[in-house]
């Protein structure tokens, strides 16, 4: 029997740098049907910030459906470089959220990232900034 993979698309969104944030997160089928998404304001925070706390909804939202393999998919190199291990997490308070990814990371059978254009995550995109406009 094949594994079923699930897509996961996440992004964060700021109004300045820092400024007011938000997080999106969309789970699709490998068709690109829309299974699960997920929108949170964050309040006062960097783009870095809002990146990490997109992917954390993301994947607290996968875990939350009892799917086991992702591929995830975000526009932010670094954290998709930090993720890897290829970059290393040198601020505080993203340490402790990296903490927190690789603690939900660890809850899946099988996990990938992959960086994409922003292109590519619009609709996370659209979530992010959605929850900033809907506070």
């Amino acid at each position: 029997m094949a594994e079923i993979i699930y897509k996961l698309f996440s992004d964060g969104a700021c109004r300045g740098n820092p400024g007011i944030g938000g997080a999106g997160a969309v789970i699709t089928d490998v068709a690109e049907n829309v299974l699960w998404e997920g929108k949170e304001y964050l309040g006062h925070c960097t783009n870095n910030i809002a990146e990490y706390k997109a992917l954390i909804l993301g994947l607290r939202g996968a875990r939350s459906q009892g799917y086991k393999n992702l591929h995830v998919y975000m526009d932010s190199e670094l954290l998709a470089k930090q993720i890897s291990g290829a970059y290393r997490v040198k601020n505080a308070n993203l340490q402790i959220l990296m903490k927190e990814v690789r603690d939900l990371l660890g809850s899946f059978d099988r996990v990938e990232v992959k960086h994409v254009p922003r292109l590519h995550n619009s609709h996370a995109d659209h979530l992010a900034n959605l929850a900033i406009d809907e506070k």
